[in-house]
């Protein structure tokens, strides 16, 4: 069987590393380790990303969180907010609650589960960097699917590169979300912000 990063349980042997990388003006340590998501650093979809957000607020979840540095680096940039962090890999959720700690983050907690499977309430901020890997369905899946874990005003936050679908995921995203807007473009990756689910919903 082959085994990917969104595998439940990777059965590679583990290899951990520490990576330490600077975004949003923070300079993070985290561990990270053989059959997780990018376990090199900080990838460049995921830089784009944080860079692009704005200011957040409230509940905010890290969907498909992998070793947790857009958990980490946002729960220290706001230490006010709560950050439930999520992923199906458990060695990638044992990963992000390790670098959690180790950075000092104690306003957000770890779930393992499959999608929005562990997941409970609502957020004001869904933050995704989607694996591609897994195929569209799954993908626009998720999508569809955190439109019903917004609470009012809040919004979901992708990022995918234009040569893996940016713009028809764009296209999809507006028959779910009232509000879809590009708000970054960089180095290949789009950056959008889908809002307003129950304005959708209110039209059909």
């Amino acid at each position: 069987m082959t085994e990917h990063y969104y595998s439940e349980n990777p059965g590679v042997e583990h290899d951990l590393r520490q990576v330490i990388f600077e975004v949003l003006d923070l300079c993070l340590t985290c561990t990270t380790d053989a059959g997780v998501f990018s376990r090199d650093g900080l990838d460049m979809g995921t830089r784009v990303l944080l860079e692009a957000l704005p200011e957040l607020h409230g509940r905010i979840l890290d969907l498909g969180c992998g070793w947790g540095p857009v958990g980490a680096a946002l729960g220290k940039r706001y230490p006010d907010a709560q950050l439930v962090l999520s992923d199906v890999n458990s060695r990638a959720a044992e990963l992000a609650a390790r670098n959690l700690a180790a950075n000092g983050v104690t306003n957000a907690t770890v779930v393992q589960g499959d999608g929005f499977a562990a997941v409970e309430g609502g957020f004001d901020a869904i933050v995704l960097n989607p694996p591609i890997r897994t195929g569209k369905a799954v993908i626009y899946a998720m999508f569809a699917d955190a439109a019903a874990h917004l609470n009012p005003g809040g919004a979901l936050y992708i990022v995918i590169r234009k040569q893996q679908g940016a713009e028809s995921a764009q296209k999809y995203l507006s028959t779910i979300y009232g509000d879809v807007e590009r708000i970054a473009r960089e180095k290949g990756y789009w950056v959008l912000r889908c809002a307003e689910p129950e304005a959708r919903h209110e039209e059909e």
